[in-house]
């Protein structure tokens, strides 16, 4: 799943994640990304930090704290690379921090790497 505000972030890691053979939910903000995932339950969440109504800290907290979802990997997408918005992730529960624009290879590493400890699991 690919949570961000930003259509163009949206289209294009689905773009590289639907190439990649994945099945791949988007999510315009917080609140929509909440719905889907209880419909949908995906393997990984991508959510951007900086959104209108829900921002990406609450909502991975929301994400976090339910007993369903609490292990699913939530990695954090944003354009800021700084040490407190990366402690702020951890401390909300986010599995892993990626600094937009990111690149396929980096996409795809964060892909692989938790849904290969998902399977391990």
């Amino acid at each position: 799943m690919v949570i961000d505000d930003s259509q163009t972030i949206r289209r294009t890691a689905e773009t590289l994640l639907s190439r990649a053979g994945y099945t791949v939910v988007t999510a315009k903000d917080g609140f929509e990304a909440l719905a889907k995932i209880a419909d949908h339950s995906p393997d990984l969440i991508f959510i951007d930090i900086m959104m209108p109504r829900l921002d990406g800290y609450q909502a991975c907290a929301l994400i976090k704290g339910n007993p369903g979802f609490a292990h699913t990997p939530v990695v954090m997408l944003s354009s800021k690379d700084g040490l407190f918005d990366r402690a702020r992730g951890r401390i909300v529960g986010s599995d892993q921090y990626l600094t937009k624009p990111f690149t396929k290879d980096e996409l795809m590493a964060a892909v692989n790497a938790h849904l290969a400890s998902e399977a391990a699991s």
